[in-house]
């Protein structure tokens, strides 16, 4: 005869828990690291002609460079922020990319529709719903370099 062993009420709910993590992860929980890792050590004379936009605060550029291009971003006089253009809703998805609006304030994906806000990156509109990825931008004045 076959023994059936039943398992105390704990140890019942921590098998269900754990089957459940297993099978079902969290939609978007870990979808940013989905985004490719591209090494990235750049620097930027802004007083060129080319980056003539990022002498003035909330003036941006898009350049090469990250998983789909990085947008530069002037915060302030001493600060410039940079962010893959590779949006973080449905990473996988290889029309999401993040360009700036005409507003300067916000750059939007024109696939899902997802808007971020350019001082901080974070999301202003969904779906998305975690941040652009940063890279760490040091500006020494004309010269930025953009790392990760």
């Amino acid at each position: 005869m076959m023994k059936i062993t039943i398992l105390p009420v704990k140890n019942q709910l921590l098998f269900v828990v754990f089957i459940t993590l297993l099978f079902f992860p969290a939609c978007n929980s870990d979808e940013a690291t989905n985004i490719p890792l591209v090494q990235v050590n750049f620097q930027y004379n802004i007083n060129l002609p080319e980056y003539i936009e990022l002498q003035t605060i909330g003036g941006s550029v898009e350049v090469f460079g990250g998983s789909r291009g990085i947008i530069l971003y002037r915060v302030s006089s001493d600060e410039i922020k940079a962010y893959d253009r590779h949006c973080t809703f449905e990473p996988s998805n290889t029309c999401g990319l993040v360009s700036v609006d005409q507003n300067r304030f916000t750059a939007t994906d024109n696939c899902c529709g997802s808007s971020f806000l350019l001082s901080t990156g974070a999301v202003s509109k969904p779906p998305a719903i975690l941040p652009l990825k940063e890279y760490t931008a040091n500006f020494n004045d004309p010269i930025l370099t953009v790392t990760n």
